[in-house]
């Protein structure tokens, strides 16, 4: 990997990582800029290139150091939340996959496309794993229809927001990134 890719990597990761802290506080999930920042990594970066950069943001979280929403730590694989995370290293690389990694830039219509299939990984991943939690490690009785609404319903619609102004701004940012 050249230079620029690691510094473009590192910044991503730096990005994710302040998404985290930009957010507005819900009952169970906050909604965060982070899935913005995840989108922009898997459009700008590529699918390797942006799932290395989020997968950096988890792992320097996981050894300790306070960058995710509620703190940091290798517990954090007991919060409920954490399948969101995992969900957006494999959620970055599918957006980078359905954007084309070497083609030119793609079209708009495309890149919401695979903002849309990345969101559906992220919002996945992070629902079944509250599930998997809660029900075999916390032992409660989950019922699908509440479970959905905290999941999944409160920060859609947010998302959806920013999974449209990343396609914009990555269009923008598109030239400038790929001299």
């Amino acid at each position: 990997m050249k230079i620029r890719d690691l510094v473009l990597c590192a910044l991503f990761c730096a990005l994710v990582a302040v998404g985290a802290f930009l957010r507005i506080p819900l009952p169970l999930i906050p909604f965060t800029m982070q899935t913005a920042f995840v989108m922009l990594a898997g459009l700008l970066l590529g699918s390797k290139k942006g799932a290395y950069a989020c997968g950096a943001y988890v792992l320097l979280g996981l050894i300790g150091l306070p960058i995710f929403t509620q703190g940091g730590g290798i517990g954090y694989v007991l919060k409920p939340t954490f399948g969101y995370l995992i969900g957006f290293i494999i959620g970055a690389w599918v957006i980078g996959v359905i954007a084309g990694d070497k083609k030119p830039m793609p079209s708009y219509a495309r890149m919401i496309g695979a903002c849309s299939a990345g969101l559906f990984v992220i919002y996945f991943l992070g629902t079944v794993y509250y599930y998997l939690l809660a029900t075999l490690y916390l032992n409660r009785v989950v019922a699908i229809w509440p479970m959905l609404v905290s999941c999944v319903l409160t920060t859609l619609p947010g998302d959806i927001l920013l999974m449209f102004l990343s396609a914009l701004l990555a269009g923008r940012l598109w030239a400038p990134l790929k001299k």
